[in-house]
């Protein structure tokens, strides 16, 4: 998969804990391989964003609906598209593969201080800061059997462009991680 290849990339995932660059990756990444982009946060229904507001973690029964919504996105992109999702859980990463079983995920993984950093410099997002521990909390890490990469954003400063081009130069080499 690589842009001017030819090939048609499968859709994908940037997924990771709120704070750790999802949106701004994810849509530089769509804008290399000119598919289209989607934030899933967009996709959330308004109960969903009145909870987190509040301060409030969701939980299985709110994300269900809502990883629905993800994973007819996915279905509906099969010929290419990103999304900025948390997909934190396995069993919700599998949820959105059951729309879409060709659907690769890049995880940008960071420690809680850099992710907590991030957040504390952000302004006018729904997701405060003080739910970031129950995003930890909740993360597992990609599976030896799921098809992605991962990124650690501690290891350097990077910016979206190297990440993508990080990203773009693994998968185009097969190089899958499995999270560890």
């Amino acid at each position: 998969m690589s842009p001017g290849s030819g090939s048609v990339p499968p859709p994908i995932v940037v997924m990771g804990v709120s704070g750790s660059g999802k949106s701004t990756v994810g849509s530089a990444l769509a804008q290399r391989l000119r598919v289209p982009f989607v934030d899933a946060d967009t996709l959330h229904p308004p109960a969903n964003i009145a909870k987190m507001a509040a301060g409030e973690p969701l939980d299985d029964d709110d994300r269900y609906p809502w990883l629905e919504k993800v994973g007819q996105w996915l279905a509906d992109h099969r010929d290419g598209g990103v999304v900025a999702c948390s997909a934190l859980k396995r069993k919700y990463r599998d949820q959105l593969r059951a729309h879409c079983p060709q659907v690769e995920f890049l995880h940008l993984r960071g420690s809680p201080e850099l992710i907590g950093s991030r957040l504390a410099a952000r302004s006018g997002h729904f997701m405060p800061a003080a739910l970031l521990r129950s995003q930890f909390d909740a993360l597992e890490p990609l599976g030896a059997d799921e098809r992605g990469v991962v990124i650690d954003l501690d290891e350097d400063a990077r910016d979206a462009q190297t990440i993508v081009d990080a990203f773009l130069d693994r998968i185009t080499r097969g190089v899958c991680d499995d999270g560890s």
